[in-house]
C-alpha cells in the first residue's frame, strides 16, 4: 500500500496521504512498526541500547514524522530541531512507563529499564530517572519554543501536560509507584490547556 499510495482502509490511506505530502522518511515508519512488533515478542530490555532503539521507533520517530508536519517544507527548520522533537518523543515515552510501571511489569511482565528490579526499585532510583527524563525536556523545550504558531501551542500544551505527571511522579513515594497509576486529574488538566492558551495568545515566553 506504502508504494502504491493507495490503501482500502481508510484511516491506512489518510496516513498515506500525510506521508506523501509531507515526505514522512520510510526509515521512521518502519523503525516505528519495529518497535510495535517487540511489543508482540519482546518483555525484558536487558541493555540501554535495546532501550534506547525500542524508545527511538516507539516515540523519537513519531516526533520526528509529526515535525515533518509541522515543518510543512521548510528543510532548515527541521533539521535544527530534529534533536529536539526526538528528545521530547523520549522523554514522553519514559514517563509513560513510570507512571505505568505497576501494569507494566506486574500484569503483562515488561521491563523497558535496563536493570530494572521491583524488589530494589526505590527513591533513589526513581529519582535517578527522573533527573534523566527532566534533561530531555529542558533539550526539548528548546524546539517547543522554535516551533511554527500552526503547532506550538498543541505541542505546548502536551509538553505541560507530561511536565505536570512527571511532577507528581516526583512527588510520589517510590513504593507507591508499583501500586497505582498516577494521573492528573481533568480540572488540572483544564487549567493546563487555559495556562498554555494563555501564553500564546499574550506572546508570553514558553517555560
Amino acid at each position: 500500500a506504502q508504494e502504491q499510495g493507495v490503501s482500502t482502509n481508510p484511516v491506512i490511506h489518510a496516513f498515506l496521504i500525510t506521508v506523501n505530502r509531507y515526505h514522512i522518511d520510510d526509515a521512521y515508519i518502519r523503525a516505528f512498526l519495529a518497535s510495535m512488533r517487540a511489543d508482540l515478542e519482546k518483555k525484558v530490555y536487558t541493555t540501554r541500547l535495546e532501550a534506547e532503539q525500542y524508545i527511538y521507533g516507539s516515540a523519537d520517530v513519531v516526533g520526528l514524522m509529526c515535525l515533518r508536519v509541522f515543518c510543512d517544507g521548510d528543510e532548515r527548520l527541521f533539521g535544527e530541531l530534529v534533536t529536539p522533537a526526538m528528545r521530547l518523543g523520549s522523554a514522553f515515552q519514559k514517563v509513560n512507563f513510570l507512571r505505568d510501571l505497576r501494569q507494566d511489569v506486574m500484569e503483562l511482565g515488561r521491563v523497558y529499564f535496563p536493570g530494572f528490579s521491583m524488589e530494589q526499585f526505590d527513591e533513589t532510583t526513581k529519582q535517578e530517572l527522573v533527573r534523566d527524563i527532566e534533561v530531555d525536556f529542558a533539550e526539548a523545550l528548546k524546539g517547543i519554543r522554535r516551533l511554527p504558531d500552526s503547532s506550538r501551542l498543541a505541542v505546548h500544551t502536551a509538553y505541560r501536560y507530561y511536565m505536570r505527571l512527571l511532577d507528581k511522579i516526583r512527588n510520589t513515594p517510590a513504593g507507591e509507584l508499583v501500586t497505582r497509576r498516577i494521573r492528573v486529574p481533568n480540572a488540572e488538566k483544564f487549567r493546563l490547556l487555559s495556562g498554555a492558551v494563555i501564553k500564546y495568545k499574550l506572546h508570553m515566553e514558553i517555560v
